[in-house]
């Protein structure tokens, strides 16, 4: 029994290493380790394993990194994201960031002369 345990713990060892590194992948330089996020598709899910497990090594991999893990599963995906609270100037930085990608993706359509109707 004691090789089954170990087995499974080098198992559980692997997935953690494995999600932290795509974890570390998601941060932003700018956002000192903060906002991460990380969604793994049904497909992924499938080739981790048990759900219960990859949540439990998602949390831990969390951890190691610093965050407050929080799991969410919507429609077969696995939402990982940090949950801590964010300071100011990080949230105002994501804020801007966030706006700018908006006003990039949103400018092609709001340069359109007008149509008459």
């Amino acid at each position: 029994m004691p090789a089954k345990d170990e087995l499974a713990k080098r198992r559980h060892d692997n997935l953690v290493d494995r999600l932290e590194t795509l974890m570390k992948a998601s941060l932003k330089p700018g956002y000192q380790g903060y906002h991460g996020q990380l969604v793994l598709g049904s497909d992924d899910l499938e080739e981790m394993g048990e759900l219960k497990d990859v949540r439990r090594a998602a949390r831990e991999a969390g951890r190691r990194l610093g965050w407050q893990p929080k799991t969410q599963l919507v429609d077969g995906r696995l939402f990982v994201y940090d949950d801590r609270e964010v300071p100011e100037e990080i949230s105002r930085l994501a804020m801007r960031d966030a706006a700018e990608a908006m006003d990039a993706f949103m400018r092609p359509y709001l340069n359109r002369a007008p149509r008459n109707i």
